[in-house]
């Protein structure tokens, strides 16, 4: 197990302050049961014996005292433990969340969408088992059966070393047979889970175009393949738990046996007594009640284990060469564009890639432009040439190796939450919530009233068509299933118009739309932009020549004309 697992794991168990009153409570609970089942035990047969009542009330109490006990105890367990780990819980999921946010975007982009759902889901949700499955019933059932085994040796030793056998017996067959049975299964459950959410996110999200080109059923299939071998390993576990579980009812049922066959001799010998006897023979089964979780908690433990692995690989422990790291904290305030935006001997490039056929595929090298404020500049070249790096380059997700400054300001220096309040970029594909079109735009700026938006739609041509679909409380659907493309990057400039970039990255404004439509959809952008900012606008298509004020064309990650 390597360093970064065990961090996780450590990180999902609650502190000793908060867990202790749950552990405290569990040994109440269990000890509350051995006691209920040896008084009674003894109170029968003694009560058999016909002695005074006086004789047999201490024990009447105990029976009394044990059975309440073991339910407030249990309860408390319950209250106490669930307590701490959901709240460890909380804190762990927000933890990936914030070692997530420095690799966003670029460093998640080859991550499917269903599978790192389930680590922060399923995986993060599966660590909580790890204190209330794992650590609590295999600390309560080591310390009860110890106990146990003591206070049977004080009565019977030759009975007490009959159940410590049995005892040592069961925990090997828990860990033995378990993981010859379940172990495998275990482990793949829960990668099995996230094919099966890749699977139902792969259908759902593309349903128009599997549709199109008559691909559901072979998608519904892959769906049906995924969700039955998750099936199959939920059953090979379940099964392997049951084995498991019956052996040690078994030997439980065997510990009893053995204690009656080499305590009786005391009783005849006169050195032990009729209640006695009965204490050490039904002892056992109350001791293999509480040892009973043991082999669930070790299948847990598997699972526990196997789904902080998978979270440890969403996440490296180093952020991937080519990102952004180490930079200044956020100040809140905006760079001044001064003079405009200036690169000097420019490279960058993806995130390290396992396939080494891609790996040069969006690099840049060498690139040196200058934009100034008000300046509209043209980026083109063919595919892979390198125009989208440059775009993430210039929005701080990618890093870089040269010169590029903000005003004079070198961007290393400047946080990128900063930097990304002078520069914002527009994507190909923007992203729109399934929210209305008023809070697909508030999100940008927060304050903005109902008159501001209405402004920037008009501006972008969107005022009569929100209009025509009931106002600011239209909803765009899905990931903008609701708009087309042109409408979608309508809506992205408005959002950035309203937060009131001074530079406005444009990255493939048009991809999606209909050729025809692209000139208008162009003219329209722009003129809603203005010229008190500066544009970097990203095509590989034919933009006129009227629009822009320079033309620079990227090949192989090298500027040939600019």
């Amino acid at each position: 197990m390597n360093a970064r697992v065990r961090g996780i794991l450590r990180s999902a168990m609650p502190s000793r302050r908060r867990f202790a009153p749950a552990v405290l409570s569990g040994f109440g609970t269990a000890g509350s049961a051995v006691a209920l089942l040896a008084a009674s035990a003894w109170l029968i047969a003694r009560a058999a014996e016909q002695p005074l009542v006086m004789y047999l009330s201490a024990a009447v109490v105990g029976v009394r005292a044990f059975a309440l006990s073991r339910g407030v105890f249990r309860y408390l367990e319950r209250l106490t433990g669930h307590d701490a780990a959901l709240d460890r819980l909380a804190g762990v999921r927000a933890d990936l969340v914030r070692e997530l946010v420095p690799l966003a975007p670029d460093g998640l982009a080859r991550a499917r969408r269903g599978g790192l759902l389930s680590r922060l889901v399923d995986d993060v949700e599966e660590l909580q088992n790890l204190p209330l499955r794992v650590v609590l019933p295999l600390s309560v059932a080591a310390v009860t059966a110890l106990a146990a085994v003591g206070f049977t040796a004080f009565v019977s030793w030759p009975a007490a070393l009959a159940l410590l056998g049995c005892l040592i017996v069961a925990f090997a067959v828990s860990v033995g047979l378990g993981w010859a049975a379940g172990s495998r299964a275990e482990r793949s459950i829960a990668p099995l889970r996230a094919a099966v959410a890749d699977a139902v996110h792969d259908l759902l999200t593309n349903l128009d175009v599997l549709t199109a080109y008559g691909a559901v059923d072979a998608a519904r299939e892959r769906v049906r393949l995924a969700d039955a071998a998750l099936r199959r390993a939920v059953v090979r576990r379940g099964t392997a738990q049951g084995l498991t579980s019956g052996t040690v009812s078994v030997l439980a049922g065997l510990a009893s046996l053995l204690a009656l066959v080499v305590a009786a001799p005391a009783v005849t010998g006169g050195t032990l007594s009729g209640p006695g006897l009965a204490v050490v023979v039904l002892l056992p089964m109350a001791v293999f009640e509480v040892f009973g979780p043991v082999p669930l908690a070790l299948a847990s433990w598997r699972q526990v284990r196997a789904a902080a692995e998978r979270i440890a690989a969403a996440v490296p422990a180093e952020i991937p060469d080519g990102l952004p790291r180490d930079e200044p904290a956020p100040t809140g305030i905006a760079p001044t564009l001064g003079s405009g935006i200036e690169l000097r001997d420019l490279d960058a490039h993806w995130p390290a890639r396992s396939d080494a056929a891609l790996e040069d595929t969006g690099r840049i090298t060498d690139v040196t432009l200058r934009v100034g404020p008000g300046e509209r500049v043209l980026v083109t070249g063919p595919s892979g040439a390198g125009k989208t790096t440059l775009a993430h380059v210039l929005a701080r997700f990618l890093d870089y190796g040269g010169s590029f400054t903000v005003g004079g300001i070198e961007a290393h220096s400047l946080s990128g939450d900063d930097l990304r309040r002078t520069i914002g970029l527009v994507e190909q594909s923007p992203f729109l919530f399934d929210e209305s079109v008023r809070q697909n735009l508030l999100f940008a700026r927060d304050d903005a009233t109902d008159d501001d938006v209405r402004a920037v739609l008009a501006r972008v041509g969107l005022d009569a068509w929100v209009a025509e679909r009931g106002g600011l409380d239209a909803r765009v659907g899905d990931r903008g299933a609701l708009v087309s493309g042109g409408q979608a990057q309508r809506l992205a400039l408005a959002r950035a118009l309203l937060r009131d970039f001074p530079v406005l990255v444009l990255d493939e404004p048009t991809a999606g739309v209909d050729p025809a439509a692209s000139d208008v959809l162009l003219r329209d952008l722009l003129g809603a932009v203005g010229r008190d900012r500066a544009v970097l606008l990203v095509s590989h298509v034919d933009v006129p020549t009227e629009l822009v004020d320079r033309v620079v064309r990227l090949e192989d990650g090298r500027v040939l004309v600019g």
